[in-house]
C-alpha cells in the first residue's frame, strides 16, 4: 500500500511540473491564467477552441494541445490508483472507520493504515500527533518555556495530507451547529487560520488514534467540546464514538 502511494505521488509530482510548465508558457506570450489546477484546464479548453489560440503561433498550439493530452493521460493515471485505495478502504473495517471522521477519505485511510500500524503502537493521541510532527516545538532557556512551529517529524507525506484535507474540511465542520463544529469556529476566530489548521489536523490524528484503539466509528453529533481532548484517559472523548 504504501508503494501504491508513493507511486500516485510521483505521478500527482509530474503533473504539477507539466502545470507549471503550461503556466509558464502561456505566461511568457502574455496569456496569464487564472491560479488553480481546475481552473487552467477550462481556461485552455476555451482558448485551444478560439481561432488563433489567442495570438499563439502554430507550433506554440501544437505543444501545448500536446501538454494537455499528457496531463489528461496523468489523470487517468491517477484515478486508477484512487480507484484501488477506495476498493481497499471498503474492504478493510479499520479503514471505513476512518472515513467516517470528517475530512478523512479513502486516500488518508488507505495512508494511516499502511504507514502507522496498530494503534497499540501509540499509547495516547497526542503521541500519534507529535509522530506526525504535528505538535508544537518547544523553546525552554531561564525557565521559560516557548512554544515555536510544529516540528514536522515523521511522516511528511501523511502530515502534508491530513493537513489538506483539515484544511479543506475546516469551513464546512465549523458552519455546523456541533461540539466540534462550534469548537472550530472558535478557534478560527482566534487564532490564524493556518494555525487552526494545523490544530485542525492534529484533531484529526488524534480522533483517528481514539477510533482504531476502541474499534468504534465516529458520530458528528456527539464529537468531543474541545480540540486536543481525546487521549484514552480522558473522559470528554468517551461521547466522540459509537460502537460498529
Amino acid at each position: 500500500m504504501q508503494t501504491l502511494h508513493r507511486s500516485r505521488d510521483r505521478l500527482v509530482g509530474e503533473r504539477t511540473a507539466l502545470i507549471n510548465q503550461l503556466r509558464a508558457i502561456l505566461l511568457e506570450r502574455g496569456v496569464v491564467a487564472r491560479q488553480g489546477k481546475r481552473k487552467l484546464e477550462q481556461f485552455l479548453a476555451v482558448l485551444m477552441g478560439e481561432p488563433g489560440g489567442d495570438g499563439l503561433s502554430s507550433r506554440m498550439i501544437l505543444r501545448v494541445s500536446d501538454a494537455r493530452a499528457q496531463w489528461a493521460a496523468l489523470d487517468r493515471r491517477i484515478a486508477v490508483f484512487d480507484a484501488e485505495f477506495v476498493r481497499w478502504v471498503k474492504a478493510n473495517d479499520d479503514a471505513r472507520r476512518l472515513t467516517t471522521i470528517p475530512g478523512l477519505g479513502a486516500l488518508i485511510a488507505s495512508t494511516r493504515g499502511a504507514a502507522v500500524g496498530p494503534a497499540e503502537s501509540f499509547g495516547r493521541g497526542r503521541d500519534r500527533a507529535a509522530w506526525l510532527g504535528l505538535v508544537p516545538r518547544q523553546f525552554t532557556t531561564g525557565g521559560t518555556s516557548k512554544r515555536l512551529g510544529i516540528s514536522k517529524r515523521g511522516d511528511k507525506s501523511m502530515r502534508r495530507q491530513l493537513i489538506h484535507r483539515a484544511r479543506a474540511a475546516l469551513p464546512d465542520v465549523a458552519g455546523r451547529d456541533t461540539p466540534l463544529g462550534r469548537s472550530a469556529k472558535g478557534r478560527l476566530g482566534r487564532v490564524h487560520r493556518n494555525g487552526a489548521v494545523v490544530a485542525f489536523a492534529n484533531t484529526l490524528a488524534r480522533m483517528a488514534w481514539a477510533l482504531l484503539r476502541r474499534q468504534e466509528r465516529f458520530v458528528a453529533t456527539t464529537a468531543a467540546s474541545e480540540f486536543g481532548r481525546l487521549d484514552s484517559k480522558s473522559s470528554e472523548c468517551q461521547p466522540v464514538f459509537a460502537r460498529g
